[in-house]
Parts: C-alpha cells; sequence; structure tokens
C-alpha cells in the first residue's frame, strides 16, 4: 500500500511538471489573432496553433474545468465548472449569459485563456 501511494504520489509530481511545461509553451501563442480565430469560428476547422491550444483545454475532466451549459435550449447559455467527482453537480455561474452555443463556446475559451495566461 505504501509503495502505491508513493508512485501515486510521483506521478502527481511528474504531471504537474509536464502541465507546467506545457503552459509556459502555449502562452505565447495566445495573440489577439488566435484570439479572434476562435470567435470568428469557434466550433469549426483551426490553425495548427489553435488546436494546440484547443487540446490542452480539452484534456480529461478536472475539476475546475470549464464546460458550456445549456439552461434553456437555443436561448440561454453559461459557463459551468466541473467539480472534479463523478456525481457531484457542475457549479453554474450566473454571468455571463450567452444567446447561442457558439457565444458559449467562445466564453469558456476566453475564461481558459485567461487562466492560463495568469499560471506561474
Amino acid at each position: 500500500m505504501a509503495n502505491e501511494a508513493a508512485q501515486q504520489d510521483r506521478a502527481q509530481v511528474v504531471f504537474a511538471r509536464w502541465d507546467a511545461k506545457v503552459r509556459q509553451a502555449l502562452k505565447p501563442l495566445i495573440t489577439p489573432e488566435l484570439i479572434e480565430e476562435h470567435r470568428r469560428k469557434p466550433l469549426g476547422q483551426h490553425s495548427d496553433t489553435l488546436e494546440r491550444v484547443l487540446n490542452y483545454f480539452r484534456r480529461a475532466p478536472i475539476a475546475g474545468k470549464y464546460v458550456v451549459v445549456c439552461t434553456e435550449p437555443y436561448r440561454d447559455y453559461r459557463i459551468g465548472v466541473l467539480p472534479g467527482r463523478r456525481g457531484a453537480p457542475i457549479r453554474v455561474l450566473d454571468a455571463p449569459r450567452f444567446g447561442s452555443e457558439e457565444e458559449a463556446e467562445h466564453g469558456v475559451f476566453l475564461q481558459r485563456v485567461k487562466d492560463l495566461l495568469a499560471s506561474e
């Protein structure tokens, strides 16, 4: 048991180091042009640079990950925050609200970019 716990701790340390390196490599890719590309076409084909950023943002569900939540079909979309535990409810933010899925996808993207740029 102790050996398993030690291995898990080491895996978490390795993942944290990898994640920090990836974040640092992605930060210079965030430009006004990249953000505009996503705004114009949040659900479509993207440039290689935007795909790299989106692939990082799309990784497995983790606590605190932002997602689109439809509160009223075709009318009201919001940003939700995943709890990180199976079966636990998603925390839905009151604001901002979006009128389309595309606007909400871009809102989630902007929130993820903000968090990425704020990280060390």
